[in-house]
C-alpha cells in the first residue's frame, strides 16, 4: 500500500527564485531543480528532499512549517541576525523570549523567523 519511506512533504511561496536565494545563500541549504518548471528540492537530509513550489496567491501557515535543529541556537541566532534575518516574537511569550528573539519559556531554546514568502522556520536547540 502506502510507503512512507517514499513520502516527501512540499511547502508554498510567491517566487521560487527568491527562495532559492534566500534558502541557500542565507541559511546554506543545498537547493536543485525539480523536474517540473519553476518547483525547487531543498535538500536537508537523508530523506527525500522537500518540494518547494510557486504560488503566486500563497497565505503562509500560522505555524512552523520548518525547523533547523542547530547546537547553539543564541551563537545561530547572532549569525542570521547579522545575515538581516529578524527573529519573530509571539503575542503571549513576551516575557520568555529574549532581546534576540530566543524564547526561554520551557522545552528546548527556539527561535521563529520567516523566509520572503512568509513561511514560519524555527532555529531549535538540538537535544
Amino acid at each position: 500500500m502506502l510507503d512512507p519511506a517514499e513520502a516527501f512533504h512540499g511547502f508554498a511561496v510567491h517566487d521560487t527564485e527568491v527562495a532559492r536565494a534566500f534558502y541557500a545563500d542565507v541559511l546554506g541549504v543545498r537547493v536543485t531543480d525539480a523536474e517540473m518548471s519553476g518547483i525547487i528540492r531543498l535538500h536537508l537530509g537523508e530523506g527525500p528532499p522537500t518540494i518547494v513550489y510557486p504560488k503566486p496567491d500563497h497565505v503562509p501557515a500560522s505555524y512552523t512549517i520548518l525547523n533547523f535543529p542547530v547546537v547553539d541556537v543564541e551563537a545561530t541566532v547572532d549569525e542570521l541576525t547579522a545575515q538581516g534575518i529578524a527573529f519573530e516574537r509571539y503575542a503571549g511569550t513576551p516575557t520568555e523570549t529574549d532581546a534576540k528573539g530566543v524564547f526561554r519559556g520551557g522545552g528546548p531554546l527556539i527561535a521563529w523567523f520567516t523566509d520572503p514568502s512568509g513561511n514560519v522556520l524555527s532555529v531549535i536547540a538540538r537535544d
